[in-house]
């Protein structure tokens, strides 16, 4: 596991939020139901004029098709991004508890090595946060 798997890590939190938007817009889309009303009548004698509510979706079944498609991609690409964070998760839960902190607030909350410092405590300073996570990066 190195620095770039983390940062897809982040890349794949961020694709998981975004497809979720994208799948409930579509899903949105197909609920969206139009509505008119009309005039009309009887076509025999007498002529009485009623009103009519007709409701109904913007699009056709084609559209509907391309639409459940596109949500079937969105789906899989949800997936895809989910595998992988669910594979640096788990490489996590194998990594001693300081490098666990400090992995996680550096490149998961993307802090900058003074804040990562802060929040460890104990006198840690920027750079020795930073050296012993590149030392573990480069061992492993």
């Amino acid at each position: 596991m190195d620095k770039s798997v983390l940062q897809e890590y982040v890349d794949a939190c961020e694709l998981i939020r975004e497809t979720e938007g994208d799948i409930r817009r579509l899903s949105q889309k197909r609920k969206t139901v139009v509505q008119a009303n009309v005039k009309g009548s009887m076509e025999e004698f007498p002529y009485i004029e009623q009103r009519f509510r007709i409701q109904g979706t913007a699009f056709t079944a084609g559209d509907d098709q391309c639409l459940r498609h596109e949500e079937k991609v969105l789906e899989r690409r949800r997936e895809n991004a989910e595998r992988v964070r669910l594979q640096v998760e788990e490489w996590m839960l194998t990594i001693p508890t300081r490098m666990q902190r400090i992995v996680r607030y550096r490149y998961l909350e993307e802090l900058s090595w003074e804040q990562v410092a802060a929040r460890m405590g104990r006198r840690a300073t920027a750079d020795s946060v930073r050296m012993e996570a590149e030392r573990f990066l480069r061992k492993k």
